[in-house]
């Protein structure tokens, strides 16, 4: 073998070593794909302000045999503990995405004011006014594809947005917890949805 084409082929080889290593990096760097739940597509991150927050967990909200809508829970790490989940004062979000034309604006209201009653025991007396104030974002009608982000910073309080649109910001740690609550308390909207949230099924 001749210098000339010796040094050729170790060019090649080169070459061909830093891409494949390009390649690899590319493929490990990529970010996961969308976990896809009933037809929804469910980002794998979300950003709450400035806090990149990873999908800790996704699943359908059903009621009477009627998917309703696709609930999913982001935190800054992935956990399966509910309570130190509702308890942490940190930047949290849920989304829900609305899956089926039955659900109304009187419903969706109805539905949550339960969810309310049923995370803080009956009794609402601390949080009145910030449930009041949530409950009027579903005042307005609701169709199936919209999206509504419940999104927990710490000096803030809970920020929510419909359909990508800021619409409140209300409460505090204490309605962060009863809110996140009606999907992760003791008695939650739906067991298999919450331990879906946390990644247990």
């Amino acid at each position: 073998m001749n210098k000339a084409f010796s040094t050729v082929l170790s060019s090649t080889v080169l070459a061909s070593t830093v891409l494949s290593s390009i390649l690899l990096s590319a493929v490990l760097i990529a970010p996961a794909a969308a976990l896809t739940v009933d037809g929804v597509d469910v980002p794998d991150t979300y950003s709450a302000d400035e806090t990149e927050l990873t999908l800790n967990g996704a699943g359908v909200r059903s009621k009477w045999f009627m998917d309703l809508y696709v609930g999913g829970l982001y935190t800054p790490h992935k956990g399966s503990d509910a309570q130190a989940i509702i308890d942490a004062d940190e930047p949290q979000a849920l989304t829900l995405h609305i899956i089926s034309g039955l659900i109304t604006s009187d419903k969706m209201t109805s539905a949550t004011l339960e969810g309310f009653e049923l995370a803080t025991g009956g009794d609402l007396s601390a949080i009145q006014a910030e449930v009041d104030a949530f409950l009027k974002v579903f005042a307005e009608e609701i169709k199936e594809g919209d999206v509504f982000d419940l999104v927990y910073l710490p000096a803030e309080g809970v920020q929510v947005l419909k359909n990508g649109a800021a619409r409140a910001s209300i409460g505090d740690l204490t309605f962060k917890k009863a809110l996140f609550g009606i999907w992760l308390s003791e008695q939650p909207a739906q067991q298999d949805l919450k331990e879906k949230m946390l990644g247990q099924r």
